[in-house]
C-alpha cells in the first residue's frame, strides 16, 4: 500500500492517490498526505481510488477526518475513480451526501 498525493499546478487542488488497500493501517499516512502539504491555496481535494483494491469502514472514516480538515460543511472533496462496488458501498453509507463520487 502506498499513499501519494500531488498539488495541481495553479495550487487550487490537491490529488491524494491510494495504491492498494484503504483500510485501517493507512492512517498515519493517509493523514500525512494532506496534512503534510501546507498549501492555503488548496480549495478541493480529490482522493484518487484507482488503484485502491480494498477499502474498509475504517477508510470511510478516514474520509470523514478530511473532510473536517478540509471545512467541513464547506469543503470540496471529490472521490473519482470508483469501481462499481465502492459507489455501492458509498451509497449505502449516504456518502454520496458529503462527497461528490465519480
Amino acid at each position: 500500500m502506498s499513499i501519494k498525493s500531488a498539488v495541481a499546478s495553479d495550487g487550487t487542488s490537491l490529488t491524494i492517490y491510494i495504491d492498494g488497500r484503504f483500510d485501517a493501517s493507512s492512517l498515519e499516512e493517509f493523514r500525512r498526505s494532506y496534512e503534510d502539504i501546507a498549501v492555503d491555496s488548496v480549495k478541493q481535494y480529490i482522493v484518487d481510488l484507482q488503484e485502491t483494491i480494498h477499502l474498509d469502514s475504517s477508510a470511510l472514516g478516514m474520509l470523514l477526518v478530511l473532510r473536517d480538515f478540509a471545512g467541513g460543511d464547506d469543503s470540496d472533496i471529490v472521490v473519482a475513480n470508483c469501481s462499481a462496488e465502492v459507489k455501492k458501498i458509498f451509497a449505502i453509507s449516504s456518502f454520496e451526501r458529503l462527497f461528490t463520487i465519480q
